[in-house]
């Protein structure tokens, strides 16, 4: 008789794992075991909770979404304990976005489905049960990395959480497909530092980044890629030391395009020396970023990023 498929499911915190506290704040407290014991009918599985840590992911660094990588790979390997057909990652869902990229980037292809809740497991409307259900049956039908949440199952690669208050929280920020690209050296200790631009802003967090030591600098920019004459200018200092800038947006949701000048618009900052991220978001762009940079592969920035299209609101 062959046995059912074992799927490791990987607890690392976050609000799927998280209770009211007497004071009323809220705090991972339950480990793998105790949020499996939640789950009904499942199709025949074998399911291993692996406790990692109990984090809020608002915490993660980038060593923590490394462990997170590394345990996933010792799960899917053929070492004692790994040999699982699949992995699924309990994960909060303020950086979830961030590791769910990390992951396809250095386990391409791989069965592996984040997910995660939007409300506490005590809530009356807790979502952790059934988003779990949906990941281990998106698990088993292979696919590579994705999430699984809110009744949707999305790719990695351009995800972004767009609602704090519903149980329907992510979405692609553009249709785009994925580079082909594996990069798996460790990312634990890269800095990359995430910049946001408002209207009219100075170059004084740029400049602050690059006196702390950061090795790359990722911009949060308006429109679609825009910021100031100043901005500019950090940027060309930037480049002059070395350090590379990636231009991405606080918009949500659409394809960047550096199509705006006037000394600061995305034309200008791409001319100056930045690398326009058309789909993905701040948050995940720091992470490739971070991950070429580890890799000793920042000149593939562009072409894993790919071109923005034409035009683009400012």
């Amino acid at each position: 008789m062959i046995p059912a498929p074992l799927v490791a499911v990987i607890a690392t915190g976050g609000t799927i794992a998280s209770r009211k506290n007497p004071d009323g704040s809220s705090t991972p407290s339950l480990d793998g075991q105790a949020l499996l014991d939640r789950l009904g009918d499942l199709p025949p599985v074998r399911l291993r909770p692996v406790d990692l840590f109990a984090k809020d992911s608002s915490a993660l660094t980038l060593a923590d979404m490394q462990r997170i990588s590394d345990a996933v790979g010792a799960e899917l390997g053929t070492e004692p304990g790994g040999g699982a057909a699949g992995v699924v990652v309990l994960h909060g869902t303020d950086a979830m976005e961030e590791t769910a990229l990390l992951l396809a980037l250095q386990h391409p292809g791989a069965p592996v489905v984040l997910t995660g809740a939007q409300f506490t497991d005590d809530h009356p409307q807790a979502d952790g049960p059934a988003n779990m259900a949906a990941a281990i049956r998106a698990v088993l039908d292979g696919g590579g990395v994705r999430l699984a949440f809110g009744g949707r199952v999305l790719p990695a690669w351009g995800l972004v959480k767009f609602a704090t208050d519903s149980a329907d929280a992510f979405r692609l920020a553009a249709d785009a497909a994925a580079p082909d690209a594996a990069l798996t050296a460790p990312v634990g200790g890269i800095r990359v530092d995430l910049v946001a631009i408002h209207p009219g802003c100075d170059a004084a967090h740029i400049d602050a980044s690059l006196a702390a030591g950061a090795q790359g600098i990722v911009l949060a920019a308006l429109g679609s890629g825009n910021a100031t004459a100043a901005v500019t200018d950090a940027v060309a200092r930037c480049a002059a030391a070395g350090v590379p800038v990636v231009l991405s947006s606080r918009v949500p949701m659409g394809r960047l395009a550096a199509s705006y000048g006037g000394g600061g618009g995305g034309h200008d900052l791409v001319r100056a020396g930045a690398v326009l991220s058309p789909v993905l978001r701040p948050g995940q762009a720091r992470v490739l970023l971070a991950a070429l940079i580890a890799a000793g592969q920042v000149d593939r920035a562009a072409a894993l990023l790919g071109q923005a299209a034409a035009g683009g609101a400012g």
